[in-house]
């Protein structure tokens, strides 16, 4: 009885294995072709088989040399500087809000954090077109500043795990912290947020990786503002019709470095990205 059990349950983790393999497989593949092909000498747009026959640096050097049609170094520090200062002022903004709505009560609490929950189901793309006429009425359209407003300004609205997290920090240590003469500002930055490195990493995260891909909110903006495209619009810019045949292979390369630094923020801190989710899923 036990070795068949034994028997049968081995059988089915083999079975497991092999399924999660061959969809680690399925999903890693493109990921795989798109950095083989980045160094890709020969052809154009395609050629007819899979691993490449020669191998260059040459589209590399190409993407920030050959800056006449597309200029990514441009675009690469246009997206990064974006991506900074909103995830500066989105983690603020995140964490503050997040604090009031878990230590402090105050009239139309509830009605304020059940607002925010509903406005948070609905997708950002909607108020695009609104968002457009009043930057344009601030004459603000197609500069960088109008894209850190864009998504920075609503970013409080996204406290649902921060609140989660600090739901569970002891409220003893507020109340000792205020018999001792502490201010709630002093509570919160010299006492709560040291203690709340893994939720500040995840906001941090979550704050630099939207910025840095997004792709519809900076085409609606930029319009046909070359020098103020990021690199999510420079790269679709590139696989355009007329530019496609010559530019594909830079394309594929812009595509590889672009991924670089999130990849590398993820592999550093990942450990206080899956503790900051996880707690501040425990407690609403």
């Amino acid at each position: 009885m036990i070795k068949s059990y034994k028997l049968s349950r081995m059988i089915s983790d083999i079975v497991i294995y092999v399924i999660l393999g061959v969809l680690g497989f399925i999903w890693v593949s493109p990921l795989i072709w798109l950095v083989l092909h980045s160094f890709r000498a020969e052809g154009g747009v395609t050629v007819p088989y899979i691993f490449p026959h020669e191998f260059t640096l040459a589209n590399y050097k190409a993407l920030f040399t050959e800056t006449e049609v597309f200029d990514y170094p441009r675009w690469f520090l246009n997206t990064f500087v974006v991506a900074v200062f909103s995830c500066i002022i989105s983690t603020l903004s995140v964490l503050m809000v997040s604090y009031a709505f878990s230590r402090l009560r105050f009239k139309a609490r509830k009605t304020f954090i059940n607002i925010g929950m509903v406005l948070g189901m609905f997708p950002g793309f909607m108020t695009m077109i609104a968002l457009y006429y009043l930057l344009k009425a601030m004459n603000l359209t197609q500069t960088l500043p109008a894209l850190v407003i864009c998504y920075s300004s609503g970013a409080g609205l996204g406290f649902a795990i921060s609140k989660g997290f600090f739901d569970t920090i002891p409220r003893a240590l507020d109340e000792a912290a205020t018999i001792d003469g502490a201010t709630r500002n002093q509570i919160f930055w010299k006492i709560i947020l040291p203690m709340s490195k893994p939720i500040i990493v995840y906001t941090v995260l979550t704050s630099f990786i939207g910025p840095w891909c997004d792709f519809i909110l900076v085409k609606i903006i930029m319009g046909d503002k070359k020098d103020n495209y990021t690199v999510a619009l420079g790269l679709y810019k590139m696989t355009d019709k007329e530019y496609k045949p010559e530019h594909f292979k830079k394309f594929l390369s812009g595509s590889v470095i672009v991924a670089v630094p999130i990849t590398i923020l993820f592999l550093k801190m990942q450990k206080y990205y899956v503790e900051g989710v996880t707690a501040g899923g425990v407690k609403g």
